[in-house]
């Protein structure tokens, strides 16, 4: 299948338009899992048992948060300690016209049902056999999971926002990667596209941004720009740029989410702080660059979540201890809003200033593509020593305590 081409989403859109099935993948470029996705609202008992008797993983709906506060379905535990943080809803059965909620007629009522504007919080017995997900608000630029991607398919084939997703399997119970899923598309007469392509639609065809004025920004490091972005959400970022750059040339670029007890106060509990002003030092001497300046306080967990996180260690807790006892992932931070602005800046390759492997796949997600990871280690101090061996350990960060 050397010569296999995904899909594209023009297409992808008007099989699903049709109550068709698409399979989405991960990453074109990567042996990742593939999910069966399609309209909830079109969904049949047939194609129920079809993806029952075929893909085999967990039956789930994907639905948009605000959809799941109208049902009045929370989430199906307060600590979410699974590996990715699956957000799952309770489990919910329709109530009328149903018997034990298990056979394909019934799941694919509930799941009918969850697509119906006109249901309500009493339209469904609790638990039940269907796995409500809620996707993040703006989809696969907040967050580019299969969850994501089936909601923002609805929306952009004019459905209502409810999706239906299952992982795809072999028949050996092992998860199918991309030689098998090609196979499958293939057999199964489906469209295969990728979330990354979905992205990369998302990003040609809207933005979430908007671009405020440019100015010089004179610092003790060297004269910058200083451009302010603001998020649909309200929040407001900057980028920092140094010189100009050609369209594939690859640019040294530092993401960095904003610490106001670091980057302001000058606090020692993290490195935050240095590494900012080390990152706009390595980009004043390499005279072109760009900062990207996130509101990401406490990796995403916002100020007072953040400084109760210090209090929890202050305890005994790790980093990563305290953000999951306080009901957070380790690390809460999105980079679809950085990916936007980093495009509208003319970034498309870079060298990334970072020891964090997880936010290069964050940025590569959004499409970007990343040439070199630039180290940016700071010397420890006896406050922050055991901070950054967390981040070492159970983070993965490359750092050499």
């Amino acid at each position: 299948m050397e010569d296999f081409k995904l899909d594209s989403i023009e297409d992808a859109l008007k099989d699903f338009r049709e109550g068709k099935f698409v399979i989405v993948v991960d990453d074109e470029d990567r042996e990742n899992e593939g999910d069966l996705i399609m309209a909830a609202e079109m969904i049949t008992p047939e194609k129920v048992n079809f993806m029952l008797k075929n893909a085999r993983g967990v039956l789930c709906v994907p639905i948009t948060i605000s959809r799941a506060e109208e049902l009045d379905l929370p989430h199906q535990v307060s600590d979410n300690t699974s590996v990715l943080g699956t957000p799952f809803t309770v489990t919910v059965d329709k109530l009328e016209g149903c018997s034990t909620g298990v056979s394909t007629h019934d799941r694919a009522e509930t799941i009918k049902a969850l697509a119906d504007p006109n249901s309500t919080p009493q339209t469904f017995g609790r638990p039940g056999h269907v796995n409500p997900l809620y996707a993040q608000d703006n989809g696969v630029l907040r967050r580019s999971g299969h969850t994501e991607a089936a909601v923002d398919l609805c929306k952009l084939a004019g459905c209502f926002p409810a999706g239906v997703l299952m992982e795809i399997m072999n028949e050996d119970g092992t998860m199918a990667r991309m030689p098998d899923l090609q196979k499958r598309a293939k057999e199964w007469n489906m469209r295969i596209i990728s979330i990354k392509d979905i992205i990369a639609y998302r990003l040609k065809k809207e933005s979430s941004i908007v671009v405020g004025e440019k100015v010089e920004l004179p610092t003790e490091y060297g004269m910058f720009h200083l451009i302010p972005f603001r998020q649909s959400n309200g929040l407001e970022n900057m980028a920092l740029i140094k010189g100009t750059w050609k369209e594939d040339e690859p640019v040294l670029v530092r993401v960095h989410s904003s610490c106001a007890t670091g980057d302001i106060l000058g606090s020692q509990r993290c490195d935050c702080g240095e590494q900012l002003h080390k990152a706009m030092e390595m980009i004043e001497k390499e005279g072109k660059g760009v900062i990207i300046y996130m509101q990401q306080e406490g990796r995403g967990i916002g100020l007072m979540n953040k400084i109760a996180a210090y209090k929890l260690q202050d305890q005994g807790l790790d980093t990563v201890e305290a953000n999951l006892h306080l009901g957070f992932r380790p690390d809460e931070r999105d980079y679809g809003c950085g990916a936007q602005m980093l495009r509208h800046l003319g970034v498309h390759k870079m060298r990334l200033i970072t020891n964090n492997p997880t936010k290069r796949v964050g940025l590569e997600a959004y499409g970007l593509e990343i040439e070199e990871n630039v180290p940016i280690e700071i010397t420890p101090n006896k406050f922050d020593y055991r901070y950054l061996k967390t981040k070492r350990d159970r983070m993965g960060h490359d750092l050499h305590l």
